[in-house]
């Protein structure tokens, strides 16, 4: 019996709506990763404070139609959402100073806890111990 590698994936939060939207900025790397319907795609609670933050202050008018409702936009994909833990916090908080965002030290800290190849074009996020695609 052949056995199938399950890949794991962490959407960085304008990978997750650039897929929403059909964004030609999405590479054809992470549309692959991502339309494979036997890899595993998360999708973090910090992208969901992101957007609502940034939908908030005017950043992300875009987002309008899914901002009340992030939830069912991840799960109405078939995406999988990926809590926040105390460890995660830990991690985040303790990467160094070079990452300041702290939605993106959040993506990397449930990467790379969790094992997850993190989908972005951060190239920022790519300088630390992470696995990434793009």
């Amino acid at each position: 019996m052949e056995s199938k590698i399950l890949m794991r994936f962490l959407l960085d939060t304008h990978t997750f709506i650039w897929w929403l939207i059909d964004d030609a900025r999405l590479s054809s790397t992470a549309k692959k990763a991502i339309s494979n319907p036997e890899n595993v795609i998360y999708v973090s609670s910090a992208s969901a404070w992101e957007i609502a933050t940034k939908f908030r202050l005017g950043k992300l008018p875009g987002v309008r139609a899914m901002v009340n409702d992030i939830s069912h936009s991840i799960t109405n994909q078939g995406f999988n959402e990926l809590d926040i833990t105390v460890d995660d916090g830990q991690r985040a908080g303790l990467l160094t100073q070079s990452l300041r965002d702290p939605f993106d030290r959040m993506l990397v800290a449930q990467s790379q806890i969790r094992g997850l190849v993190l989908i972005t074009k951060d190239l920022r996020i790519h300088q630390h111990e992470v696995h990434v695609i793009w």
